[in-house]
């Protein structure tokens, strides 16, 4: 995809996400534009960046322990 249609869809995926689901994503940058949206919104937010430089990013409603759901 391109710019900015990965933020446009992901921010439109929060928006109608309930506390039972989660976004989880991979990139090959860091989101900081949607990670600090989801978290002035309220969200948890997890990134991670493995070996073989992907972004892993998980962001759940729901107030919970995300590391024990990323396991890279």
């Amino acid at each position: 995809m391109e710019h900015p249609e990965p933020l446009t869809k992901s921010v439109e995926y929060l928006q109608n996400m309930d506390d039972t689901h989660y976004l989880y994503m991979l990139n090959n940058k860091n989101p900081i534009p949607l990670l600090e949206l989801a978290k002035n919104n309220g969200f948890q937010c997890l990134s991670h960046e493995d070996d073989k430089g992907l972004w892993h990013i998980l962001i759940a409603k729901k107030a919970c322990d995300l590391s024990e759901f990323l396991d890279v």
